[in-house]
């Protein structure tokens, strides 16, 4: 497969409008070219939807993995989430708190309990130890809880970078105000507003909501790729229906993307340039040859990510 060499690509930004407004000139909509259902696949007392990868898609490149925890109530008292320590290299995971609370820690001396609202940001790169759990208090009371996570690759250039984190709270992110809608600004350019974080690379990835009956219309240049998980709700984006726990995949031609609700939704929308580079995945690491998941899994077991015992517990 052929290699990106260079990052510098052309800023490619998005621009979002309400439906009813008039269409540009020349502007085209992307063809939905299939709607994956997520898979269930709990783990332990954690209820949880695969909705990438499946057995009908693998990637949409460079997003390559979303897990969808809950909804669910915790009862009280009860053990949190199930997240001990475990390694990653090679790549980033996005980590949306839709109900609850996640408490991060890891071995680059990171820190942090997010609340409802916020999205934490970890850049694996070279190769950290993490760790994601529920605070004390909400192992305490219990209550609703819902989150989801992105893995999102990083090109070969950046695979090695030095790990690194950002813990958002739900202030912390710019919110677009639209007739019905709501985007959540987290990383790329939105049109009206700063993100709450730049990224490594030019990658764009918002959080929209919709009430009932509320259209918006999104413009993204052609050739970039779209990932868009349907949370909650029921939407029809470009003439096809999706619906709650559906992954909308898109072709490469076209602009457009129009969306209606059809109830109160809450969609994943990101949009980058394809890294065009192999993906070689074992477990937590993401890599381009067999021989560097080697050397991640050797580095791991000889402590150069930091140990275990080195996290704070929740």
């Amino acid at each position: 497969m052929r290699v990106v060499r260079s990052l510098s690509v052309r800023h490619a930004g998005i621009h979002s409008r309400q439906a009813a407004s008039c269409n540009l000139v020349g502007m085209s909509l992307r063809k939905v070219r299939g709607i994956h259902n997520a898979v269930r696949d709990d783990i332990a007392d954690l209820v949880t939807r695969r909705a990438m990868p499946t057995a009908s898609i693998n990637n949409i490149d460079p997003f390559l993995f979303l897990n969808h925890h809950g909804p669910q109530n915790y009862p009280s008292p009860n053990r949190g989430l199930p997240f001990g320590p475990h390694p990653h290299r090679g790549f980033e995971t996005v980590t949306f708190i839709v109900e609850g609370d996640i408490a991060h820690s890891d071995t680059g001396g990171h820190e942090s309990v997010i609340e409802a609202g916020g999205v934490q940001w970890m850049t694996a790169g070279s190769g950290l130890v993490h760790m994601e759990s529920s605070s004390a208090a909400f192992k305490k009371r219990g209550g609703p809880m819902e989150c989801l996570q992105l893995w999102v690759n990083l090109p070969a250039s950046l695979k090695m970078t030095k790990p690194r984190y950002t813990g958002l709270q739900r202030q912390h992110i710019p919110e677009i105000q639209g007739e019905g809608t709501i985007i959540r600004a987290i990383s790329g350019d939105w049109g009206d507003s700063k993100p709450a974080m730049e990224p490594l690379y030019d990658i764009a990835i918002a959080e929209v909501y919709f009430d009932a009956g509320a259209s918006r219309t999104f413009t993204i240049a052609a050739g970039r790729n779209i990932f868009f998980y349907v949370a909650r709700g029921n939407v029809e984006v470009n003439g096809q229906a999706a619906h709650q726990f559906q992954l909308v995949e898109f072709g490469s031609e076209g602009e457009e993307i129009t969306v209606t609700a059809h109830s109160a939704a809450m969609i994943l929308l990101g949009h980058a340039v394809p890294f065009n580079e192999p993906i070689v995945a074992h477990g937590p690491f993401v890599m381009n040859t067999r021989e560097e998941i080697v050397a991640a899994i050797e580095d791991y077991q000889q402590g150069k990510f930091g140990l275990p015992q080195d996290l704070s517990p929740a």
